[in-house]
């Protein structure tokens, strides 16, 4: 959990909230941001700020620089908060790394490992344990990939497939074909390099397009799984996300399938998460909430708790587009101008329109929240030891 001094700048803001959350709410549309890279997905998208319609009080207690809700099936975004923002994507990264690279190897091809598949895996990586001379089979590096984020195994796949260079403009050309456009891939594994950048509509993308392949839907549900350790020797590997686990205090998510979290300390904690309730599944992804505990978990769960409970009443304010090489539009880029790429008054003040009016106490939200959240804490989470 959080302590005490994380939350308690934000109890005059969640105050003003409080007098707001029982109304129906609508996000006035925000003009276009030169921030953002394209209009992908409507032009609600592009702007800063929270967008949402139709629907009742979201969650109050969302510290993420940006987040995103939407039907997996329709594509609808039902809300979103700065989507579009580009920020270090962390491990989540990988979902396109499995996206591009998944289905190119048979799951029983063997592969003895050298050094050399792992020469070029960042120090401080998060780790599997793969280890030189042990040969694995391909199913046994994806499940090191997706339950253990671990770099190592994403190293050696990419050296199967040609090299990381090759990897890496595999994957970049599979984002543009999803369009998204908001990602910049330096590396397959998702680690702090300066210029490696997505967006919570790109990741939720990645993580919509993915789980219609079987394969990876089947890996990232996988809670644990046992993992060579030469000879005949194994151990178990447990999936590290908590809300599918249940684990560090939290209770497994109802429904949950997946999808992929993340962490870096640049990046902090990122998450995609997939549930299903009632023959729904919905997909919501939170970047870089405050650090600390499991708070990109229970921000996720807070928002697929509205989801389930709102989304037949939120009107859409955008959509997931589909891939160019499945029949999709080409969405209309947008203006250049210069990349907006890190925290800005944008995201610390959201401008909100409520249905029969109380313009004054939003007018004091928008203006307030900037002041009252203040210089963000980058502190190193709990789970900062093992980086992913």
């Amino acid at each position: 959990m959080r302590d005490s001094s994380s939350l308690s700048p934000r109890l005059s803001r969640r105050a003003v909230l409080g007098l707001a959350a029982a109304a129906p709410l609508t996000a006035a549309p925000a003009a276009a941001s030169p921030g953002h890279t394209a209009a992908i997905g409507g032009a609600r998208l592009r702007g800063p700020g929270v967008q949402v319609q139709g629907a009742a009080a979201l969650p109050k207690r969302l510290s993420a620089r940006s987040w995103i809700v939407a039907d997996h099936e329709s594509g609808e975004v039902l809300a979103s908060y700065n989507a579009h923002q580009r920020l270090a994507p962390a491990s989540t990264l990988k979902m396109l790394f499995a996206d591009t690279v998944l289905g190119k190897f048979d799951h029983g091809l063997t592969h003895k490992v050298t050094d050399a598949d792992l020469a070029d895996v960042p120090a401080g990586s998060s780790l599997v344990g793969i280890k030189p001379g042990i040969t694995y089979t391909v199913q046994q590096l994806w499940l090191g990939v997706f339950l253990r984020s671990g770099n190592d195994a994403v190293h050696v796949l990419s050296h199967l497939n040609g090299g990381l260079a090759r990897t890496v403009a595999e994957m970049q050309a599979r984002a543009e074909d999803l369009q998204a456009l908001d990602t910049h891939v330096v590396s397959p594994d998702g680690f702090d390099h300066k210029g490696q950048l997505s967006s919570a509509y790109d990741l939720t993308l990645f993580a919509r397009h993915g789980l219609r392949n079987p394969d990876f839907r089947g890996y990232c549900a996988t809670r644990t799984a046992d993992f060579p350790a030469g000879g005949s020797k194994t151990f178990q590997i447990q999936n590290t996300d908590r809300l599918l686990t249940g684990a560090w205090g939290l209770g497994a998510y109802k429904g949950i399938i997946g999808v992929k979290n993340g962490y870096t300390s640049n990046a902090g904690n990122t998450f995609t998460g997939a549930a299903t309730r009632g023959g729904r599944t919905l997909l919501v992804t939170v970047m870089h909430p405050e650090p600390g505990g499991n708070g990109v978990y229970e921000e996720t769960a807070a928002l697929l708790d509205w989801g389930f409970g709102q989304a037949r009443a939120a009107r859409p304010v955008g959509t997931l587009v589909e891939p160019l090489s499945e029949g999709g539009s080409k969405a209309t880029p947008a203006p250049a101008g210069k990349e907006r790429t890190g925290a800005s008054p944008a995201h610390h003040g959201s401008t909100w329109a409520l249905a029969g009016g109380a313009t004054g106490v939003l007018a004091l939200l928008a203006g307030g929240a900037y002041a009252l959240r203040g210089r963000r804490r980058r502190t190193v989470a709990e789970e900062g030891r093992h980086r992913r």
